[in-house]
């Protein structure tokens, strides 16, 4: 299992404490519901993505703000004297191995910054803060320094109004106090340390490490340090065994001093980096070819092998971590006897009450380290008094099946010679109190080292329950969230159930509209008896009015029809053309067209807009004008035959419209004063022959005539100064012109020459 964690992602977990381990495999396993640990590595042999799982639940991230306020306070105060040591521009470099999401590493900063602001104003210190983990997700969290709000319960008022910034959902760490810490990925167990360090602080990261691991990582600490550096640690964390390399400034937080001397050369060959753990080269060994070749798997090999085991080996047994007996060679009767009650192959529980102390211990001891443990001089209760007996547990490493398991073996050893009752003195009990003295001291460094063991177990299970007790209100919270987010989803859907409720009234009220609209459009086409027909783009007929069955035999089922499929009765070609014409230059076209039955319509066809003002097709409409045709032609008729009457009469008159211009002219009338007919049509009175007839009592007479404020006048004397004919005297009438017994906006003006007087 470690090592599919190792080839996926290069970290290595066998250094860690197996307990911490298995507990979190068994969080997997009961995940998956997988009871049987081989079936587990095989679900993660063929599920990576399991795997990567697995490694992030192996990562430990219980941290938080200035956790454990008191040993910061002890930290400040020790760490304040160091740096008013510095020199004043140095570099302070601080390391913190194990920062997780980055809190403790801010803590730190913060911390060091109080402590800046407590020297002498002229002096300045440059600092440097590294902080790594191995959990490369944990790395970019903390580098982009945003934290919920929460954490306002860790960190002082004062501290969040200078270090942070409040924004939506939380706190962002200011830019200033970002920049004094690098984030990067670094592993541990195999990385090179960072060095020439002021601070180290690793905190509740070393209780979750092997004894062995953490005994190779103090001397490397030592390393990294510069004299008189200060190295703080966890509660649970302490210094057994390199008292040489570190003093004690604060017991009970674990703050400690770099004394002086380096670190031996072996203690720092231990430290376990990469390049140490690259797999062996195995050897081949040559085999002769030989009698003892044919005989090696046979028979003969097998019997020789139990025989020596028989002789020379010793009882023994195969157990696991948990204590149950996996395989027993030899007579292990004297050393264990079954438990009473069910069926129970667990050393613990079946081992003699004399060794289970001391047996207790070793296994323990050769699981958490991983190294050979041997316990001499055990009394054992027999029959015939007492017999020595030494116990040797190995951790198997090798082969691969039986990593991780323990051989337990038993070996009597001989007694002591016995000293004759003659030659006893004081020596031998000074010496018999002497080995009672060792003995209980051997029995108390062993009880001390059980108990420390217990406290770091007791540690890491109190951190992984903070760590699960974290999730579960992060789940709670999450839950409490999705409530929260349920509850407002249903408002809101009531509130939109309520608006589309009353957009369904609203749109039922606009169909009742646009139906009422529709029909009142349908009447007033029908009511119209315009012949309507709608097109598309595409010349095909969209709807059309009843009136257009005069035209195009349409039926209702024609629609979506092209208008080019069906013949028409009128008198023009190029409908389709001018239909197109409408819609590619967006004009009107207007004409009157005649059917093959006589009849006549105005046809207008005109773009189709929208009211958005888009261009949708084209509309033609066929208004009925043959009455207007055969009353313009009645019209045309009376004209030219009343033309022709007031042509051919003897009299000179003339006929004006209501602008007074010349609509008829009578032949006499032209002859008379030399004017042409063709030319003097349109012409206004005032412009014939040349302003002769612009006379103010004329065109009064004629206005008040056409305005109704005078009746028709006769015989008005007018003088005339005609340019050819020189001034002349006549007299003229007008009558308003009668159509059908209505007055027309016509004037009849006759003229005459006035008799000559007699001389008196």
């Amino acid at each position: 299992m470690f090592l599919l964690i190792r080839s996926h992602t290069g970290h290595d977990f066998s250094f860690y404490k197996r307990n911490t381990v298995m507990r979190r495999i068994e969080r997997r396993m009961n995940s998956h519901q997988i009871k049987d640990f081989t079936h587990y590595v095989r679900y993660l042999q063929e599920n990576v993505p399991e795997v990567e799982a697995l490694f992030k639940e192996l990562l430990i991230g219980v941290t938080k703000f200035f956790r454990d306020n008191e040993a910061f306070d002890s930290f400040k105060k020790h760490l304040l004297p160091m740096l008013r040591q510095k020199p004043d521009g140095s570099l302070v470099r601080v390391w913190t191995p194990g920062c997780s999401t980055g809190e403790e590493a801010y803590s730190v900063a913060i911390t060091l910054l109080e402590c800046l602001d407590a020297l002498a104003p002229e002096r300045y210190l440059k600092v440097q803060i590294f902080a790594t983990d191995i959990n490369a997700e944990g790395i970019d969290f903390a580098r982009a320094g945003f934290y919920p709000e929460n954490i306002a319960a860790d960190v002082t008022p004062e501290r969040l109004r200078r270090y942070f910034t409040k924004v939506e959902g939380g706190y962002q760490i200011r830019k200033e106090l970002r920049d004094l810490v690098v984030f990067a990925p670094h592993n541990l167990n195999k990385d090179a340390p960072f060095t020439r360090l002021d601070v180290l602080v690793c905190r509740n990261l070393l209780i979750y490490l092997s004894a062995e691991l953490q005994r190779n990582l103090l001397p490397v600490f030592h390393y990294a340090l510069n004299p008189n550096g200060l190295l703080f640690l966890g509660p649970s964390e302490n210094l057994t065994g390199f008292q040489d390399l570190f003093a004690p400034l604060d017991v009970k937080w674990k703050i400690s001093r770099r004394m002086e001397g380096a670190a031996s050369l072996p203690r720092l060959l231990n430290f376990p980096s990469g390049l140490s753990r690259l797999p062996s080269i195995p050897t081949v060994a040559a085999t002769s070819s030989g009698l003892g070749g044919t005989r090696k798997d046979g028979p003969f090999a097998i019997l020789v092998q139990k025989a020596l085991l028989r002789y020379f080996a010793p009882p023994a047994v195969v157990v696991n971590p948990k204590g149950e007996i996996l395989f027993v060679n030899g007579r292990t009767g004297r050393y264990l006897e079954p438990a009473p009650g069910l069926s129970n192959l667990n050393i613990f529980e079946m081992v003699r009450d004399d060794m289970r102390f001391e047996l207790s211990g070793a296994i323990h001891q050769a699981s958490t380290t991983h190294a050979d443990v041997v316990v001499d001089g055990m009394k054992l209760a027999t029959d015939t008094g007492f017999q020595l007996v030494r116990l040797s547990v190995k951790y198997m490493t090798d082969p691969e099946h039986l990593q991780g398991l323990m051989l337990v073996a038993f070996e009597e050893q001989a007694p002591p010679r016995k000293v004759r009752p003659g030659k006893v003195n004081l020596l031998s009990a000074d010496l018999s109190r002497d080995a009672a003295v060792a003995a209980m001291e051997k029995e108390l460094h062993y009880t001390k080292q059980r108990l420390q063991m217990t406290i770091e177990e007791m540690e890491s299970s109190l951190e992984e329950l903070k760590s699960t007790n974290e999730e579960l209100q992060s789940a709670n919270e999450e839950l409490q969230s999705t409530n929260e987010e349920a509850m407002t989803n249903k408002e809101e859907m009531q509130s939109m159930n309520e608006e589309l409720l009353t957009l369904n009234l609203q749109y039922a009220s606009k169909t009742e509209e646009l139906s009422q609209a529709a029909n009142d459009m349908k009447n007033l086409l029908d009511a119209t008896e315009i012949a309507t027909i709608f097109l598309n783009n595409d010349l095909l007929i969209k709807r059309f009015t009843p009136s257009i069955g005069r035209i195009f035999k349409l039926v209702a089922s024609d629609v979506g029809r092209s208008i080019t499929d069906f013949a028409n009765n009128l008198r023009y070609d190029n409908l389709a053309g001018d239909v197109q014409h409408v819609i590619d230059r967006l004009v009107t076209i207007e004409t009157n067209i005649q059917t093959t039955t006589g009849e006549w319509y105005a046809m207008r066809i005109l773009p189709y807009r929208t009211l958005d003002n888009y261009i949708n097709g084209a509309v033609i409409t066929f208004n009925d004008i043959t009455q207007l045709k055969d009353l313009e032609g009645s019209l045309q008729a009376s004209t030219s035959f009343a033309e022709s009457i007031v042509e051919t009469v003897r009299e000179p008159m003339i006929v004006l419209n209501q602008d007074l211009q010349v609509v008829m002219i009578s032949g006499a009338f032209a002859e008379h004063y030399r004017l042409s007919v063709a030319e003097a049509k349109g012409q206004s009175l005032t412009e014939l022959n040349n302003g002769a007839w612009n006379l103010p009592p004329l065109r009064r007479l004629l206005t008040n005539l056409l305005s109704d404020k005078s009746e028709e006048f006769d015989n008005v004397p007018l003088q005339v100064k005609l340019p050819e004919l020189g001034p002349r005297q006549v007299l003229v009438y007008g009558r308003r012109l009668l159509s059908h017994g209505s007055q027309m906006t016509s004037v009849l003006l006759g003229v005459s020459d006035a008799p000559a007087q007699a001389p008196t």
